[in-house]
């Protein structure tokens, strides 16, 4: 192992706890001691890191929560268990891959990539509970991933029955019982949390997982997370909410999300967003309220009053007044996390934020105000445990933003709750001046320069090839992670034919729980590959003959594991999951790993990380959850705005912020139409991006592959020129996700065709990715026929060429 590894794996480490949130405890953790330990479950010997899909991580070894005890020095007494639930969950594939088998061949090639995704739920058995010991710890594990939602059924999203009787069982014969929960989704553990006595959201903190989670258990460290979700019954949850259409999903709840649901409607949770406890406890000391201009703050006096050492997060919650729009009972505003503070010890903490973000849109005005009355401050631990702290009175409406609307039409209007009485006991009032709120003026930034005077200088078919990612003749290489030509396992690249110019390649890679690379590799004469396949093969073995012709052809660059010469790893950390990491509501951890995900970048020569990804968690069942850090947009976009800053902080690497927008579902991705009034749109799902855009400036962002109200989001210039670059003033490069622009027959049997390279690049998009022959002949075409407006595609050109000069300097040019 070498030194960097040793570096980020003892970071790793020490931030991985902070993901934790104890959910129950009973005072029977940490244990004293390492002991003989009865350990059951899915994930105590098959431990998940993280998640599946592009946002995974190949890394050369990591801890199962079984290897962790043994690492930590306990003796794990239940090896016969753990072997017959291999034997159990062997046997239940047979079965579950007949019925795949039968679907895929049903459904086609148009829906494969969805059903190769699919996690096969955990199935039902009967093994003894026979472990010696005092202490047993059952390991619920779930995963999800790219591709395909998950399954509201026993398994996945519901407990098995097995799961249900074996950790009640084992709650009433052992001692001491901890639940540890291995999952960054949602599951509805409500058939069990009521009569267990201890339960730990372990999360998927990334590759030290088994031994950080045995740090925690022996008081070696402790768990200092809060929830970044809620977490409640399954019927709990809103039932106007749509979920999983395959042509248009209608998120009817509108900005009633999460918290902003439960608390407005007053149904209590099983979990409360900002919730968690720890092996210790401490007291909340509010002090007085102060305003300078329109920044409002709070002083916090935190005291450990328990007899461990621990860490708390302040959080203060704001009720806007009900007027012309509709608010939720309260609204994040602002978080704090302390530092280690032993027993007994106090800190002072300072919670601030500026009145100007608690905007909201007005679709009667086409304007983002803030509405006269009484702003109420809360402060506490969740959003379910707080204090009055004081009032802030805005005497008449302030309209700080003139927009343009950008989302579209929708059928429907946005749900509204009956707003019962808000009143609230006496306490000191502060004034704030309508006159100190600027109404903001807007400046689309211009690309530079020298970077448009090249462009100008540049044929049509160079033009072309600068808007389109670097591809060999025929095509990108490969389906998934693997498109770039020079880093292996790296997913694309821009071009590098105007090294002439100046203009180098900036190579693309997989995020956003660390970089995603193909680690094992090889070099010979004929250069760099990979010693692996880029995707599992075993999946052949699924799909029928015809299917199988065509992927093998996306795969028939991969006969390179027969050529010879050197082996070399790219070895790559696996930092916490995004809803890990937004669970340790601590902004320099999160920094942090942006550290190591740009120290990494630069051992391999990467100059782009396609993270982090920071959609709204909307649905407990969306396959990429755990990709994305909250229910909430303003936890979202400052964590994306501190792993941002890590990542670009030596100015020669970058992040790219996505999936811009709605990018809320796996099902039917390519097709499906979020379908979302302006102001939610506005208010909760763009809200997190503007944040992360404008805190931490992002080279890139990407666009999503969903439409939204029927219009694809990078074939709408309302999205990426009037709001991304004129309203926030983003002036970085604008890309697509992945693997389409291309026309396809299913084109025909479908509401909503896939997007395409032209009508994307009129729009605003700069760079098509991963790039094929098809994408450049289409703009290309359509530059001769005048279809696409050379002007446009010079100012796309120029932005590639400017975020170039940015990461890897201008170099030597030659005049053109």
């Amino acid at each position: 192992m070498e030194q960097y590894e040793r570096e980020h794996l003892g970071a790793l480490r020490r931030i991985a706890p902070e993901c934790m949130v104890l959910l129950k405890s009973n005072g029977d953790f940490p244990l004293a001691a390492p002991q003989k330990i009865a350990l059951y479950g899915n994930g105590a010997r098959h431990t998940l890191k993280g998640g599946r899909g592009s946002g995974d991580v190949n890394v050369e070894y990591f801890p199962s929560v079984e290897q962790g005890l043994e690492n930590a020095g306990c003796i794990v007494t239940t090896k016969a268990w753990l072997d017959a639930y291999e034997a159990a969950y062997e046997a239940g594939k047979n079965p579950f891959q007949t019925w795949l088998r039968e679907k895929i061949a049903a459904e086609g090639m148009d829906r494969l990539m969805e059903n190769l995704s699919i996690v096969m739920p955990e199935p039902d058995y009967d093994i003894p509970l026979d472990g010696e010991g005092d202490t047993a710890i059952y390991v619920l594990a779930r995963q999800c991933g790219e591709g395909v939602d998950r399954g509201a059924v026993p398994g996945d999203l519901f407990l098995s029955k097995t799961e249900i009787r074996d950790i009640m069982t084992l709650q009433k014969e052992y001692r001491k019982f901890l639940l540890v929960l291995n999952t960054a989704c949602y599951v509805d553990i409500s058939p069990v949390a009521a009569y267990i006595d201890n339960i730990l959201l372990l999360s998927q903190p990334g590759m030290t997982v088994g031994d950080s989670f045995a740090d925690v258990l022996l008081g070696r460290a402790y768990p200092s997370g809060k929830m970044a979700a809620t977490w409640a019954a399954w019927n709990d949850y809103a039932e106007i909410s749509e979920f999983g259409n395959r042509e248009d999903t209608r998120y009817r709840e509108g900005i009633y999300v999460g918290y902003r649901w439960f608390d407005t409607v007053g149904t209590k949770p099983l979990f409360p967003f900002g919730f968690g406890l720890g092996y210790t406890t401490f007291m909340l000391t509010v002090g007085a309220v102060s305003i300078t201009k329109t920044v409002a703050s709070i002083s916090v006096t935190v005291e450990n009053t328990g007899s461990f050492a621990g860490k708390e997060v302040v959080q203060l919650y704001v009720s806007l007044p009900q007027g012309k729009l509709d608010q939720p009972k309260h609204v994040l505003a602002s978080f704090v996390k302390t530092e280690e503070l032993q027993p007994g010890e106090t800190q002072a903490v300072t919670l601030s934020f500026d009145m100007a973000d608690l905007l909201s849109y007005d679709a009667t005005t086409c304007s983002r105000i803030l509405e006269r009355g009484e702003y109420i401050l809360w402060v506490g631990n969740s959003s379910r445990n707080t204090v009055l702290a004081g009032k802030i009175m805005l005497e008449r409406t302030v309209t700080l933003e003139k927009v343009t609307p950008v989302a579209g039409e929708t059928d429907f209007t946005d749900w509204k709750p009956m707003c019962g009485d808000r009143t609230v006991k006496e306490c000191a009032v502060l004034t704030v001046d309508p006159d100190d709120f600027t109404e903001k003026s807007f400046v689309c930034p211009s690309p530079d320069d020298d970077a448009m005077c090249i462009a100008k200088k540049l044929t049509d078919e160079e033009l072309c090839y600068l808007c389109t990612g670097e591809f060999e003749n025929e095509g990108s290489k490969q389906v998934i992670g693997d498109s770039a030509l020079t880093v292996v396992g790296a997913a694309g690249e821009s071009t590098g034919r105007f090294r002439h110019l100046g203009v180098q390649s900036i190579i693309m890679a997989d995020g956003p729980a660390g970089l995603r690379l193909a680690r094992e590799c090889g070099r010979d004469e004929n250069g760099v590959f990979p010693r692996t396949p880029p995707t599992d093969l075993r999946v052949l073995e699924l799909i029928p003959e015809d299917m199988k012709k065509v992927l093998l052809a996306t795969l028939s660059g991969f006969k390179k594991e027969e050529r010879s010469g050197e082996t070399y790893y790219q070895n790559c950390t696996a930092i916490p999951v995004a809803t890990a990491l937004a669970q340790s509501w601590n902004i320099d951890a999160a920094e942090m790993c942006g550290d190591i995900v740009r120290e990494e970048m630069m051992r391999f020569g990467v100059d782009v990380w396609l993270a982090p990804a920071m959609n709204i968690q909307r649905n407990g069942l969306c396959g990429r959850n755990f990709e994305y850090y909250s229910e909430d947009p303003l936890l979202s976009g400052k964590m994306a705005a501190a792993v941002t800053r890590g990542v670009q902080r030596d100015g020669r690497h970058g992040a790219m912020i996505k999936h811009f927008i709605c990018n809320n579902q796996e099902t039917n991705r390519f097709r499906t139409s979020s379908m979302v009034n302006e102001r939610t749109m506005r208010d909760i799902y763009c809200r997190g991006f503007e944040i992360a855009v404008k805190e931490a400036a992002p080279i890139a962002v990407m666009t999503s592959y969903n439409l939204v109200n029927g219009v694809h989001t990078c074939e709408n210039r309302g999205l990426l020129e009037t709001m991304l670059r004129g309203e926030w003033g983003f002036a970085g490069v604008v890309t697509s996700d992945y693997l389409t622009g291309d026309k396809t027959p299913s084109d025909e049997i479908n509401k909503y065709r896939k997007f395409r390279a032209v009508p994307s690049l009129q729009a605003g998009l700069d760079l098509v990715m991963p790039g094929g022959k098809a994408h450049y002949e289409q703009m290309l075409a359509a530059l001769k026929d005048g279809t696409l407006d050379r002007e446009t595609v010079e100012t796309h050109a120029a932005r590639m060429i400017g975020c170039v000069w940015k990461l890897r300097g201008k170099g030597q040019k030659e005049d053109v």
